[in-house]
């Protein structure tokens, strides 16, 4: 089993510096990485998140300035998964796949064999719904009925959470933590998950390319077929500029 993408995403909680708490509020927000970089060519906005949000092991960026980690969410299959853990198999990279409930349940083969090769499971919530709009308790239902059921039926603990929609709240985050996990949003995400509408090939591997930056947190989608086409031509990229997959 590889476990350097584990590893990694492991450590971000105790990676990321320690800041004094704001009182936790319901305001709804949206995530979003930014456009503004640094001189390590990082989203101003995801580092500011985590020294926002750090007290509340929520994170968008890795302290580990050598890796990339790439992540899926997983809302539904639209058939490239098989592709996309075929690529990850060859170029002996790990990812970590956000299942929602509905995932969880019908695409078994899957799921069994992400972990299988050694992938990370996080939760993307039972129902996908906007933690914000529920209650405490509403949203520990929408956390851990996801995770008692991987659990049950795979036998596997989720200990990473991503928001739906991207939305989240301060109070929201509290819940997540209460819960035991760790909150990962990202620090780069591009426009591919209209199925409809695909970017090409090539703009799709000169914007992920391009972006690249050490702790980058890749989102990506699985039912992207120009996700599925180009994976394999990124991870090569990635490393050539010297970064770990």
């Amino acid at each position: 089993m590889k476990i350097t993408a584990l590893a990694a995403a492991a450590l971000f909680a105790a990676n990321v510096p320690c800041f004094t708490a704001y009182a936790a509020d319901s305001t709804k927000i949206g995530y979003g990485q930014g456009t503004a970089i640094d001189g390590r060519n990082r989203p101003v906005d995801a580092a500011e998140f985590n020294s926002r949000y750090g007290d509340y092991d929520a994170c968008a960026l890795s302290e580990d300035d050598k890796r990339i980690i790439i992540t899926f969410d997983q809302g539904y299959e639209n058939g490239y998964t098989e592709k996309i853990l075929d690529t990850l198999k060859e170029k002996n990279a790990t990812a970590i796949f956000f299942l929602t409930g509905d995932y969880a349940r019908k695409e078994t083969a899957l799921v069994r064999r992400m972990i299988d090769e050694g992938h990370i499971l996080g939760n993307h919530g039972m129902t996908h719904a906007s933690l914000p709009d529920l209650s405490a308790d509403e949203a520990r239902e929408e956390i851990m009925s996801l995770h008692n059921f991987v659990l049950d039926e795979y036998g596997y603990e989720m200990k990473f959470f991503r928001c739906p929609c991207g939305e989240y709240s301060e109070s929201a985050l509290e819940t997540i933590q209460s819960c035991g996990y760790t909150t990962l949003f990202w620090s780069f995400a591009y426009v591919d998950w209209k199925t409809d509408s695909q970017p090409l090939p090539g703009e799709g591997f000169e914007k992920l390319t391009k972006s690249a930056h050490g702790g980058e947190i890749l989102l990506l989608h699985s039912v992207s077929s120009t996700n599925a086409e180009i994976l394999g031509d990124v991870i090569d990229n990635f490393r050539a500029q010297g970064f770990e997959v």
